[in-house]
């Protein structure tokens, strides 16, 4: 193993991120059939007040994403290995062959528009900056009550972990995380408590959505959400993309372990930068670059000189 191509979740939207995509053929096709699918002009959903609405966003990233890899793809840079954050998810999987465009948008789309129906208000996230797992797991059982519960949710690097839930319960968890001396507590820009119980009917609904679909060709290693484990079996893959909602997202585990697998290089898709920033953080052997912060052409040199090292 070698390269991973690492795929952000929500948050990493930002104005502007689809016009600002390479002007690349794969990319411009890429976005044309977006449109076809959803019958829309997808570049409109990259306008600021837009990007409010949870449906915009995830559909923004998936397809920023898949139009990237795609491009990548045309110029012969490709990775051994994909792990997506969250929603970033359905892009991996799209680009390891596990799930086709047409059918990963559509999934999103849904995913998306049934946790916007399903909390439209009092629900979110915040991010604990500064303590490791255990004593914000301590502080989640003093914070949560039946009425508003919150949760452990992803665990992004060993001292910066989402809890997610009803906001007094997050909000409480912050002022907890606050009193105790962590470095940061803050709620984030996400309206729906994603990663936790409360989502369960949605990951059940693209479950079975999910095994409708039409097989596809894996062609490279997957790292799963809920367990950090590499594979390569369609249906892992898919239950993986579909149930991740639900449960906490084990990032960090699954950088340490393509670390331990031999990846020489993570590229963060866009629209993101922070994935490449935490693998820089806690594995500053391992060379990590973001494809927003370098011009195409430079990026697609760095992926093809560490494939000739592998070779």
């Amino acid at each position: 193993m070698s390269i991973a191509f690492l795929f952000p979740g929500q948050g990493s939207q930002r104005a502007g991120m689809l016009h600002e995509l390479p002007a690349h053929p794969s990319v411009a096709l890429t976005i044309d059939e977006a449109s076809q699918v959803l019958g829309r002009n997808v570049l409109e959903l990259d306008e600021e007040k837009i990007l409010e609405s949870t449906v915009s966003t995830q559909v923004a990233i998936y397809v920023a994403g898949v139009a990237v890899a795609r491009a990548l793809a045309a110029e012969g840079a490709l990775p051994s290995a994909v792990a997506g954050l969250s929603v970033g998810a359905y892009a991996a999987a799209t680009a390891c062959g596990a799930l086709a465009f047409p059918d990963g948008l559509r999934l999103v789309h849904l995913r998306a528009s049934l946790m916007e129906q399903q909390f439209t208000t009092g629900y979110g996230l915040a991010a604990i900056v500064g303590l490791d797992e255990e004593q914000v797991t301590a502080l989640v059982a003093k914070a949560t009550t039946e009425q508003f519960p919150v949760y452990v949710g992803n665990l992004n690097a060993p001292r910066q972990i989402v809890v997610a839930g009803a906001l007094p319960g997050v909000d409480r968890v912050v002022e907890l995380a606050i009193a105790t001396g962590c470095k940061k507590a803050e709620r984030l820009a996400v309206r729906v408590p994603s990663h936790c119980p409360l989502l369960q009917g949605v990951a059940d609904v693209l479950l079975d959505k999910l095994k409708t679909l039409e097989p596809g060709t894996v062609r490279a290693q997957y790292m799963t959400n809920r367990r950090a484990r590499p594979t390569r079996v369609l249906d892992r893959i898919r239950e993986d993309v579909a149930t991740n909602i639900a449960h906490p997202v084990r990032w960090h585990d699954s950088t340490e372990i393509l670390v331990g697998l031999g990846t020489t290089l993570f590229v963060e898709i866009n629209p993101g930068q922070v994935l490449s920033k935490l693998t820089t953080e806690a594995f500053p052997q391992v060379p990590s670059i973001a494809m927003v912060a370098m011009p195409f052409d430079y990026a697609v040199r760095q992926i093809r000189d560490a494939m000739e090292v592998l070779d």
